[in-house]
């Protein structure tokens, strides 16, 4: 009896080392994985990417990028960031990121003058400029000389002001007879329904968009259509160039990766639409669908290599801004911006 209860207790302790060690191995397993997803994340280039504003589908081809792991596949770790309050261009600039998102227009002053910075546009994110007027539909605003004598939301910015006189004019129109009051808008639909103001400068692509989803009959026209001088690039994917410069191939491998989300973007609007929600879910779901098939098309436009920008529609806008003095500096030729980075 006494050796069957040593030979019980012996397989006891048998299966209590057997059992424990059962019990053990998922945890060394689990440590083992935790290590190598660290050792994984270390090897990646770390980016940070800032934004020009809470997330839209100006930059759906970014979220598009890091969900289907492009990013991941390019070597690389990104984190996405809102802006600070002095912009996107003082973070890229200082260094504090890597990438961001800013327009040709607003970028200047960090790039020219005696507070230039090392910052450059490397890839447009749309063609054309998208942005122009909108006003309900028969109000005689389906022009530019209809604006005399209606309320403007202004942002009292000299370039804003130069180009609408240039087009008000244009169209033999009297800019001074527009009525310019501070702009105060946050809801362009709410803002037009009320008859608050008469005229709005919009980016069609969102707020345009907005306006036919909630049914709103409108008149508009673009700035470009009235002058190509205007047909600037807005908005763009900004680098800080120092930091490019020393990481060349890191910086080809992230424009890459993110072409490749905004071509996915362009084939599949629906299913990108999808993506930036899940990654903005407080966003309006009709809006991002119907503002996402429009974009689709302007992405890439008339142009084969998505990214790329014309020195002569860059120059000509800069160069309009020198003809004009509105600027403290001269620009000179093709100040802000590179393709050297593109992939073909």
């Amino acid at each position: 009896m006494k050796r069957f209860f040593a030979i019980l207790l012996a397989c006891v302790l048998m299966l209590a080392v057997f059992t424990g060690c059962g019990t053990q191995k998922p945890a060394e397993n689990k440590a083992t994985a935790d290590s190598a997803a660290t050792a994984d994340t270390a090897a990646k280039t770390k980016i940070t990417f800032v934004l020009d504003w809470t997330p839209n589908t100006n930059h759906t081809g970014l979220y598009v990028a890091q969900e289907k792991g492009f990013f991941d596949e390019a070597g690389l770790d990104i984190e996405i960031v809102q802006p600070p309050e002095d912009g996107a261009e003082m973070l890229v600039g200082s260094g504090g990121a890597q990438f961001g998102v800013s327009f040709q227009d607003s970028m200047l002053p960090a790039v020219a003058g005696d507070n230039a910075m090392p910052i450059e546009a490397v890839a447009a994110v749309v063609q054309h400029n998208t942005s122009g007027i909108i006003s309900l539909k028969g109000k005689g605003m389906d022009t530019p000389k209809g604006m005399e004598g209606k309320k403007y939301a202004t942002w009292d910015l000299p370039i804003e002001k130069a180009t609408l006189k240039q087009v008000v004019e244009a169209d033999g129109g009297d800019f001074s007879k527009v009525e310019l009051i501070p702009s105060t808008v946050t809801d362009e639909v709410s803002a037009l329904q009320s008859e608050a103001v008469d005229a709005i400068w919009v980016f069609y692509g969102w707020a345009g968009v907005a306006t036919e989803v909630a049914g709103l009959e409108t008149d508009y026209f673009a700035f470009k259509d009235i002058d190509p001088v205007f047909d600037y690039y807005t908005p763009v994917i900004i680098g800080n160039t120092d930091w490019m410069k020393a990481n060349p191939d890191a910086t080809k491998a992230f424009l890459s990766a993110l072409k490749k989300g905004y071509e996915y973007a362009i084939e599949s609007p629906e299913d990108a639409a999808e993506i930036l929600l899940k990654n903005a879910p407080e966003l309006d779901r009709e809006l991002v669908i119907a503002s996402q098939k429009y974009l689709s098309k302007e992405y890439k436009a008339d142009v084969e290599r998505w990214g790329y920008m014309d020195p002569q529609r860059w120059n000509a806008f800069y160069n309009w801004i020198n003809e004009n003095k509105l600027f403290t500096a001269e620009i000179p030729e093709n100040t802000g911006f590179t393709n050297e980075y593109l992939p073909e």
